[in-house]
């Protein structure tokens, strides 16, 4: 009798032992699913997140270089119509009939009135560009990749400066190129008025203008040179 009652104890015990480790087991595998459900959910959100900034600096990047080759255009068809206009001026200058010099003095003004707006397009277009370069860098947090976006900012206000300095200096062209006149007495090409301030402010603003020439170049040498892909982003 006592030995039955032992073995129906052992048995029951086991029973009892069995069930705990099930049960333990199946409390565990809860909470494991639970876990990697938990970790499934972050890693999905993390991915999602590093996409999300991914595609904003692919995009916002592509807008600036777009807007900023935009700028690059508008500054070099002003730069265009200005050499224009500065040379049927320096042609002008040396004339010895009047009715050439009034032709001469109609397309260096008519280049110059071209040339303006497009220095004031381009320096909204910089401008805009490195707004955007500014909002691509809320997107990555690289080094590298913060760096060569200072350089494209350096570059947009470089460029901003040299569309201003441009500006001025056809603006001096075109009242120095009104004031021309042909004095008959003396056969010869003159001023109707005193522009020495004009001659001034034209010299000041072209040397500015030649001296960010040299500082674009360089931020854009800098770019051209620059190991954008040397890691990951």
């Amino acid at each position: 009798m006592a030995r039955e009652f032992n073995r129906n104890m052992f048995i029951m015990l086991l029973a009892i032992m069995i069930g705990v480790i099930i049960i333990t087991f199946f409390i565990a595998d809860i909470v494991n699913r639970s876990k990697l459900e938990t970790l499934t959910t972050e890693y999905e959100a993390e991915i999602t997140t590093i996409s999300s900034k991914s595609e904003n600096f692919t995009s916002y990047f592509l807008k600036s270089s777009i807007v900023l080759d935009q700028a690059r255009d508008d500054l070099a068809f002003g730069n265009y119509h200005f050499d224009l206009a500065f040379l049927w001026y320096s042609s002008a200058l040396s004339e010895k009939n009047s009715l050439t010099l009034e032709l001469y003095k109609t397309r260096a003004i008519s280049n110059c009135t071209i040339a303006l707006p497009n220095y004031i397009y381009a320096q909204d277009n910089y401008q805009e560009a490195k707004s955007y370069f500014n909002e691509t860098k809320l997107f990555t947090n690289y080094k590298l990749y913060l760096d060569i976006l200072d350089l494209y900012i350096d570059l947009t206000d470089s460029g901003t400066n040299l569309s201003m300095f441009r500006y001025d200096a056809s603006m001096y062209l075109l009242y120095l190129t009104e004031n021309l006149t042909f004095d008959e007495t003396n056969n010869s090409v003159e001023y109707l008025m005193n522009v020495t301030d004009l001659l001034m402010g034209f010299d000041a603003a072209m040397e500015a203008y030649n001296n960010e020439l040299i500082n674009y170049n360089n931020y854009q040498n800098a770019i051209d040179e620059y190991e954008f892909f040397e890691e990951e982003r």
